[in-house]
């Protein structure tokens, strides 16, 4: 394969592979399925994710969406467990095997030791005939007719339906569960997924630097307060109250029309109704108000009282966007 068309030939093969093998997993489907789900979301315990080679890095990234999703779950890799780890697996603990074989050593070394413990055992394999397959309790079938590869060898497709099938058990669990973008946010503190669920105007708007003009202050003096203050703009205030805003490009705007300032103040340049949000409202909703209506700064009050202003980019660099 050496031009770009035979490059692009392969690439559509392989998506062709993997996408006509997660439609044919809909028609695996079956009641050990539904039997799954109802004994993890029943389950006071954990589910114990196991695997071997590429089979583990799949159990892992289960694992992990499993507990971002609300069900607790915890990654044993195979070959540790004999040596040692098995001790990680309580009593009451479901154990999901991950193998496309299903007749690895470790795997068949293992099962024997889990159903001493007295553990129930799912078995996630594409080879319903296995060793696994007969020693689980449930089965899950992930089985493929082909992997991506061209030598029908490297894990492909393969490890592509073992993935979606635990995105499945994820989402059905948290269905279920009712798990919603409340929980999503107590389990995702960080990053721009987190922060669009939790992180509100408050913790953000900058209380230390409020600027803030009267209606007959001199442009002058608009001008020292916007840059002193750093967020582009100020507020008019009358008698402690807001009523009006004033940018920095209402002022480059306002100096394009006229050179004689002598007799100008606040209240000849300001926008007498500016666009006011309460700071408990959430950073994510600030920033679509924003783009909404096409501007970069936002007065935040609290409980209707003016406590600063918040900037487009105070927003952006929290990783929002």
């Amino acid at each position: 394969m050496n031009t770009k068309t035979d490059i692009l030939k392969t690439a559509k093969e392989c998506f062709s592979n993997q996408s006509n093998a997660i439609a044919h997993l809909k028609k695996q489907l079956n009641k050990d399925f539904v039997d799954v789900i109802d004994l993890i979301y029943k389950s006071k315990s954990r589910l114990v994710i196991t695997g071997i080679g590429k089979s583990a890095l799949i159990s892992m990234k289960i694992t992990a969406t499993l507990n971002s999703t609300g069900t607790h779950a915890l990654f044993m890799h195979a070959a540790d467990a004999i040596h040692g780890d098995l001790g990680m697996v309580a009593k009451e603990d479901i154990v999901l095997f991950i193998s496309k074989s299903g007749n690895t050593p470790e795997i068949k070394a293992l099962i024997p030791l889990v159903k001493t413990l007295g553990n129930t055992i799912i078995g996630m394999t594409g080879n319903s005939t296995s060793f696994l397959a007969k020693e689980s309790n449930y089965v899950l079938d992930v089985a493929i007719k082909k992997e991506a590869c061209p030598n029908n060898l490297a894990p492909t497709t393969s490890t592509t339906a073992q993935l979606v099938m635990g995105d499945a058990i994820a989402i059905c669990l948290n269905e279920i569960r009712g798990f919603g973008k409340s929980d999503f946010a107590q389990f995702h503190p960080g990053g721009s997924l987190g922060k669009a669920l939790y992180l509100k105007v408050k913790s953000i708007v900058n209380m230390n630097n409020i600027p803030i003009v009267q209606p007959n202050s001199s442009v002058s003096d608009v001008i020292v307060e916007i840059g002193e203050k750093l967020v582009g703009s100020t507020a008019v205030i009358d008698q402690g109250k807001v009523c009006g805003i004033i940018t920095d490009g209402d002022i480059r705007r306002f100096l394009a029309k006229t050179s004689d300032l002598s007799s100008i103040t606040a209240k000849n340049i300001m926008n007498p109704k500016p666009i006011k949000i309460e700071s408990n409202i959430l950073a994510s909703e600030a920033l679509n108000i924003m783009q909404n209506n096409n501007i970069s700064q936002l007065l935040v009050m609290k409980k209707g009282i003016y406590i600063g202003i918040i900037h487009l980019h105070n927003i952006l660099s929290e990783g929002l966007n």
